[in-house]
Formats: structure tokens, C-alpha cells, sequence
């Protein structure tokens, strides 16, 4: 699915988080308050990586601690594409949020104000952050670099994608592929698809449906494997981006900054694997957040998101300016 261009166009997304956020930060309602000083409803707003047809299931641990800790209800709004979370914590509908790198500095140029609680992280000890693979199908002998996607057929995930987009047009660039990261350019020197989830963009290559395409690290080396929607060996790595910051959950600075504080203790002390299953809040598997299928979260500083800010300079992406 291809969104707007403009970053803050939420188009049915945003109308979707408008109108079921009706109790977030800045309405009516908000000015009642819990035991523990934050709204009765608080609004947690996410989009799925995948072609989810429950991201809510990967919340629920999430949502069961937030709950305990604010003694708020949390309301959950699965947004179709980033330009609807982005929006909806601009204008003040959504309190809590899960952001892609790339969409979390977006929405900070353009204006929204927000505090990081803690960026997820794939098993304990590990350090936040993640991988931008070019990929191919492991037969397709004519794309062994980014060279070879000039001229192809090739998947992005959404223009707002940090693995999905921003990070691939930074690497089409330096490959000498493509002039500068605006859809116009890439549409230039080749036949770009917006799958619409990193899922459904290693699919694709994999049907040969794309020449070429990007996904995320995880998405292809285990998660896919694992549901059995990809083959080990299916696809070939011809390139991987440098580190990526993690996904962050991030809060509206409206809730406050000693809500916030108390927020950022409970999720770096208390939103991980063992202590959500040893709060009986779930078990086993299921206790991997979001469906990035994270151990937990660890702290974060908007400046560890700095590295996508440049690589935003690099591309020269319209996503992402103010």
C-alpha cells in the first residue's frame, strides 16, 4: 500500500486514529484522572511490520503493564501505514506510541513532542537496533549488488520505512543507482512496489513478483522461517545496511514529565520476557513484544536516533522534512 506523499498526510489512517483515539491526551475525557495521575484511557498506537491481521496479540503483554502501572484503560489502535501514527501523536490523539526509527524522527521534524520510554531489543544483553537487507531470489543470477537493481522491478516496504525505504535509497545512492532518495528518482532509475509490510516485500521477491527488495533483518532470517512462508536459502542477501537504531515506544510529552518518568522506570525495569511472564501477564513465546518478537525493551535518548537523522541528510528524502 503507497501513502501520501506529504509526511503528515494521514489520509484514512489518521481519520481511523482520529476518530477511535477519542479519549487520548488532549480530549474531553482526559481531564479525568487515575489513582496514579494519568488519564482513564490512553491511547497506544502502532503499525504492524507484517500483513498482521492481530498485531493486538503482540501488545497484550504491553498493554497488561501499562494498565497495572497507570491504572488507566489502554486503548489499541493498529494505524494501516506511518503517516497515521506520525500523525496521530502530532495532533494530540495518541498518547503512547511504537515507532520504526524512521518514523519517530519524522514525526519529531514535524512537530511532535515526545520522550522516548525504550527501544526494543531481540534477546537479553543484546544492543537495540537492527538491519536493512537487499534482497533476491537465490536463483536470480542478474542481482548480486544494488548495482543490478537499476532498471528492475524491486520492493520497498512504505516510503516511511527506516529499513524499508529511507535506509535502501541511502544505499542506492552510494551505489550510484539512483540521485537522490525521492520516490521521483528512485521511480527514475527503476519500477519501485510498496508491499506495504516487510513481510509481504520478501514474499513478493520470493513469488518473483520483484526482481529485487527489501526487508528487515529479522523478518527474513527468522521470523518468516519460522511461520514457514519462506525457505531457508529462498532468498540471497546481496546487501545489509549499516546498524539501525532500535524500534522505540515513545510517549506525548502531554502526559506530563512525572508520568513520563514513571513510565520509562516500568518499561526498562519491567517490560521484558521474564518479568512480564513472572507478573502472570503471559507465557513462553508470547511473551515477545510487538511483532518485531522483542526479548524486551532497554533505554533510550533521542539522540541515539541521530544516525538516522544523517542518513535523512544523505538521501534528501521529502519524508523528511518539516
Amino acid at each position: 500500500m503507497r501513502r501520501k506523499t506529504t509526511a503528515v498526510v494521514a489520509g484514512i489512517a489518521g481519520l481511523a486514529l482520529a476518530a477511535s483515539a477519542c479519549s487520548g491526551s488532549d480530549s474531553a475525557s482526559a481531564s479525568a484522572t487515575t489513582g496514579q495521575g494519568f488519564p482513564e484511557t490512553i491511547t497506544l498506537a502502532a503499525i504492524p511490520a507484517e500483513n498482521s491481521t492481530d498485531l493486538k496479540a503482540s501488545y497484550d503483554p504491553v498493554i497488561k503493564l501499562l494498565e497495572q502501572e497507570t491504572g488507566s484503560k489502554v486503548e489499541f489502535v493498529q494505524a494501516s501505514d506511518y503517516a497515521g501514527v506520525v500523525e496521530g501523536i502530532i495532533a494530540g490523539n495518541v498518547d503512547l506510541a511504537f515507532f520504526g526509527p524512521f518514523a519517530y524522527v519524522v514525526a519529531g521534524i514535524n512537530g511532535a513532542e515526545m520522550t522516548p520510554l525504550g527501544a526494543v531489543v531481540k534477546n537479553e544483553g543484546a544492543a537495540p537496533g537492527y538491519q536493512s537487507y537487499g534482497l533476491a531470489k537465490s536463483d536470480n543470477a542478474g542481482v548480486n549488488a544494488l548495482t543490478d537493481f537499476a532498471g528492475k522491478k524491486v520492493c520497498f516496504v512504505d516510503p516511511g520505512s527506516t529499513s524499508g525505504f529511507l535506509y535502501p535509497s541511502a544505499g542506492l545512492i552510494e551505489a550510484g543507482v539512483v540521485k537522490s532518495g525521492s520516490e521521483a528518482d528512485i521511480s527514475a532509475a527503476m519500477s519501485p512496489i510498496y508491499a506495504g509490510g516487510h513481510d509481504a516485500s520478501a514474499l513478493a521477491i520470493a513469488a518473483g513478483d520483484c526482481d529485487a527488495g527489501f526487508a528487515f533483518d529479522t523478518m527474513v532470517d527468522k521470523t518468516m522461517i519460522e511461520k514457514g512462508e519462506l525457505k531457508p536459502g529462498e532468498l540471497k542477501t546481496v546487501w545489509k545496511s549499516e546498524m539501525i537504531a532500535g524500534s522505540v515506544f515513545a510517549a506525548n510529552n502531554d502526559l506530563g514529565a512525572d508520568n513520563i518518568a514513571k513510565l520509562k522506570t516500568a518499561f526498562e525495569e519491567k517490560l521484558n520476557a521474564p518479568s512480564l511472564e513472572a507478573a502472570g501477564f503471559c507465557s513462553g513465546d508470547a511473551c515477545r513484544i510487538t511483532d518485531e518478537r522483542a526479548w524486551g525493551v532497554v533505554a533510550a535518548s533521542d539522540s541515539d536516533y541521530d544516525g538516522v537523522r544523517h542518513v535523512c541528510d544523505v538521501t534528501g528524502s521529502e519524508k523528511c522534512q518539516g
